[in-house]
């Protein structure tokens, strides 16, 4: 059995509309499609023969600023598309806002221990400099 109660919210709180909705990461879409636009490329290039005088790498790095920047922007327009679906599928929902008192005890009473310490510190190097 646990000795902690709960500490009862005080006056204060109050109720809010929020939205919650699931919204999509934009840096992972950009990622994923800035490499997927590089093995598309990859691909291609392979496909035909490199000049001699020209050489596959470099041929593939060339194509690569192409296919990687619209890869980018495919993953760009994907990600916008994903947002405007996942606004029409918003909920609004109710929420109740508490203020716990023994959590605002407990990081006060932490701040206290935090200068007790520091000037325990201080006290300590004041000491060992007068020892020398």
């Amino acid at each position: 059995m646990s000795d902690q109660t709960t500490p009862s919210p005080e006056p204060g709180g109050g109720r809010d509309r929020v939205s919650v909705r699931r919204a999509p990461r934009f840096g992972a879409f950009l990622v994923v499609g800035g490499f997927l636009g590089f093995v598309v490329t990859l691909i291609l290039t392979s496909l035909f023969e490199a000049g001699p005088a020209v050489g596959f790498t470099t041929l593939l790095a060339y194509f690569s600023l192409y296919g990687i920047t619209a890869g980018v922007l495919v993953g760009a327009l994907i990600a916008i598309i994903v947002d405007r679906r996942s606004r029409r599928r918003m909920r609004t929902i109710e929420m109740e806002r508490e203020i716990v008192a023994a959590q605002e005890a407990e990081a006060q009473g932490a701040e206290a221990q935090g200068a007790e310490a520091q000037d325990a510190q201080v006290q300590d190097d004041d000491s060992e400099g007068r020892d020398r």
